[in-house]
């Protein structure tokens, strides 16, 4: 994967964008403006998007199980089914609170499969390059609720300085001049979602700032 932008084209079902077809033209567009990667959740998505671009893919299936608080990724079933993809990296859960026997067998039993580990803390970043994952992402910075108050850009600084692997800077880089500073900073790569594929939130931010006015 090499360095730059890489756009989630996401769409959740309560979304109005939540197609497969529309996730395609998205990572289409994507392309067009110069992203170097595309992260897809599902594999209808995933599997159309392969069909229309030519960028590497970081797949993740998003799937909520009962008493458990890790959604990306998070067991073995949703992994099987991103391998048999041919997905180019698969993104999971790695914090404290995904399964750490899971982690420990990644490398183990997928040793040519490359990770991303999605976490929320510097001590997530830490042990999840010992671990073995390929990436380390910041991804999960203020969603997690030990990592609630964490300031994005001083886990992402801390980690650059203390892992080899490569570390990608995820999670309300939602800016260009967010995502500049953060590849100025290190990062091997900026992930953007909602502020490129997500128009009804962009078109809030938008109505929200209007309606500030006196009109």
């Amino acid at each position: 994967m090499n360095k730059g932008l890489i756009v989630s084209c996401q769409a959740l079902e309560n979304e109005p964008l939540h197609s497969s077809f529309i996730m395609g033209r998205m990572a289409v567009a994507a392309e067009m403006g110069g992203a170097v990667g595309i992260r897809a959740n599902g594999i209808e998505d995933i599997l159309e998007i392969k069909k229309l671009v030519d960028l590497p893919i970081i797949g993740i299936i998003k799937k909520d199980y009962e008493n458990m608080i890790s959604y990306i990724t998070p067991t073995e079933k949703e992994l099987e089914a991103l391998i048999a993809t041919d997905i180019d990296v698969i993104a999971l859960d790695a914090t404290i609170n995904a399964d750490i026997e899971l982690l420990k067998s990644l490398k183990i039993k997928y040793p040519n499969q490359k990770f991303m580990a999605d976490i929320s803390t510097v001590d997530e970043g830490i042990r999840a390059e010992e671990l073995g994952f390929d990436f380390i992402g910041t991804t999960l910075v203020g969603y997690t609720e030990h990592s609630k108050g964490l300031n994005n850009f001083d886990v992402l600084k801390e980690l650059i300085a203390k892992c080899k692997k490569p570390v990608i800077a995820e999670g309300n880089f939602d800016t260009p001049e967010k995502s500049r500073s953060a590849m100025e900073m290190g990062s091997y790569a900026v992930v953007v979602g909602g502020a490129i594929t997500r128009p009804q939130l962009i078109a809030k931010k938008f109505s929200d700032e209007i309606n500030k006015a006196n009109f």
